[in-house]
């Protein structure tokens, strides 16, 4: 089973920047939407793949039968992916409901809540070694609490998205500093395994989470 993170927040606070600390040569980017990357190196560094999908990190669809395809191809032909984003996951929901807009009736509702679980059923069957960072967009209830954003009551009753997750990570925003939230603060949906982190907030970096994760699942402890 592959290790898993959610990360969710408002749209320009910093969750497709999480990523610019990953190692290129073992990343590989799957973007739901197509926008480019908000960072340095990131046209050089991400590049579609070719040839079969052997070379190349970077794979763009926002169609769930063909993301999961390409997450089994990495899966057993890519040893050489240690980390694997899919952003912004949440597109697919967007994507798929607008396309069925004009449909009548809730199956339409029914199966892009099953699209979207076979995705992270799928996420949750890799291998052991890989780590898969899901991002999406939050929406907030009456009452200010925010949770993964998707479309209809229905998709929500089908799939809770964050129980899937041992990880959930939120981006927040404080005086310019871009900042993981580590924990649910009443408001916020975030939530990560008692003692990974000593603070509600640690830096806006991937790569340092997971070094953290790693750390914690591998430490020696004394019964």
């Amino acid at each position: 089973m592959s290790n898993a993170i959610l990360v969710i927040g408002e749209s320009g606070s910093g969750k497709s920047t999480a990523i610019r600390n990953l190692p290129p040569k073992e990343t590989f980017v799957i973007n739901v939407i197509g926008k480019p990357l908000p960072f340095r190196g990131s046209g050089k560094n991400y590049v579609p793949v070719t040839e079969g999908g052997m070379v190349g990190n970077y794979y763009c669809s926002d169609k769930p039968a063909q993301i999961i395809a390409i997450l089994k191809f990495i899966n057993t032909k890519r040893p050489d992916i240690k980390y694997i984003v899919l952003d912004d996951l949440g597109y697919t929901i967007m994507n798929e409901f607008m396309s069925k807009a004009l449909l009548k009736g809730y199956d339409k509702y029914s199966e892009i809540g099953k699209n979207f679980a076979d995705i992270i059923d799928t996420v949750k069957s890799l291998r052991q070694d890989l780590f898969c960072v899901l991002m999406m967009h939050v929406e907030a209830d009456k009452q200010g609490k925010t949770k993964p954003k998707t479309v209809g009551n229905m998709i929500d009753q089908y799939v809770c998205i964050e129980g899937n997750f041992t990880y959930v990570l939120h981006t927040l925003v404080s005086d310019g500093n871009y900042k993981f939230l580590t924990n649910n603060d009443g408001l916020h949906m975030a939530k990560t395994p008692m003692g990974l982190f000593d603070t509600m907030t640690v830096d806006n970096d991937l790569m340092a989470v997971i070094e953290k994760i790693n750390n914690y699942l591998n430490e020696d402890i004394t019964l």
